[in-house]
């Protein structure tokens, strides 16, 4: 069955895909009420509320696709101001000419991921538009934020260490492998961060800032930090960002993994005193076996320098222009 202008029209044709997709999949107590609005129970007195619209192409590769993509990116962005995720919004625009099989697949795999990171996924809309088929999706999410949490970009210190919960591009090598049809073993990185995030904030680790790594890179994300929190970065000499897959991979392609985007890894800035107790927990933690130490802080101008083994000492920009291909 493919996707026609009339499942979007408001009549029968509307709610019964509605019915047969989003709610079988989606349903919960709040969402099958089926209001304009959902009333959600809010605990905590300080709310982190986030939006995001997935555009990714193709709409399933090795590792993930659109819907696992939509939930994960979405929580991500939670978990980095130290929240709690709890509610999502999910907003698809459908194409005429999408198959009601593929909506479906991307459907199933977003709450399996809202199943994994622990969210609902309560209120949400959906528009047809004349296209080739396509598939887009907008959430929003909102989390709630422990008293005494208070994660930033603009808190980085003098003396603070940089980790990373793994190695850096896969995601994006995976999207660009699919699209330019180069066989590889590269798998997406894809993943909800809750639990790396939690044992950090549980056993009193004094955790500064938190940054998911997506487009730009690890480069754009530490300048962006650097530049909020008005400090430089130093990039140590002996930090490897990639594995070797994805590093012969940019290799033959003259890409730089610093420049590769990710979706299911941490960027996290910790006061240096509790910088190897950080390294063990995100080791520890789902999704953080690879995790390293990666840099350290220090007075200066607000920016990023490398080390080289060499001795020298280079400037490491953010991305400048479009960093193709479109990951998320």
């Amino acid at each position: 069955m493919k996707i026609t202008t009339a499942h979007g029209g408001g009549g029968k044709l509307m709610e019964e895909l509605i019915g047969s997709v989003f709610l079988r999949h989606f349903s919960n107590d709040t969402l099958n009420a089926l209001e304009d609005a959902a009333l959600l129970d809010a605990p905590a007195k300080k709310l982190a509320f986030t939006t995001d619209s997935f555009v990714v192409t193709p709409l399933f590769f090795p590792g993930g696709d659109i819907g696992r993509l939509a939930v994960c990116g979405t929580v991500n962005d939670l978990l980095c101001r130290g929240a709690t995720p709890k509610y999502l919004s999910a907003g698809f625009i459908l194409e005429e000419g999408l198959d009601l099989e593929t909506l479906e697949r991307a459907v199933r795999s977003m709450k399996a991921a809202a199943d994994e990171a622990g969210v609902a996924i309560v209120t949400g809309d959906t528009k047809v538009i004349e296209g080739k088929g396509g598939l887009y999706i907008n959430t929003a999410g909102i989390g709630f934020v422990e008293e005494g949490v208070n994660v930033s970009a603009k808190n980085l210190a003098p003396g603070d260490v940089i980790l990373v919960s793994g190695h850096m591009g896969n995601h994006h090598a995976a999207i660009l492998s699919s699209r330019m049809h180069i066989q590889n073993h590269i798998a997406s990185d894809c993943a909800p961060l809750n639990d790396m995030v939690k044992n950090l904030l549980s056993v009193g680790v004094r955790v500064h800032a938190l940054r998911d790594i997506t487009r730009g890179g690890l480069a754009t994300v530490l300048n962006e930090l650097a530049q909020s929190s008005g400090v430089c970065v130093e990039l140590s000499p002996v930090y490897a960002p990639a594995d070797l897959q994805v590093q012969g991979f940019c290799d033959i392609l003259g890409l730089d993994p610093l420049y590769m985007g990710n979706e299911g890894k941490l960027c996290v800035a910790v006061h240096g005193a509790d910088a190897q107790k950080a390294l063990e927990i995100l080791r520890a933690s789902r999704y953080g076996e690879n995790a390293s130490i990666a840099g350290t802080v220090r007075e200066g101008s607000p920016t990023v320098l490398l080390k080289t083994r060499s001795g020298a000492t280079r400037a490491i920009d953010a991305l400048s222009g479009e960093g193709l291909p479109r990951i998320c």
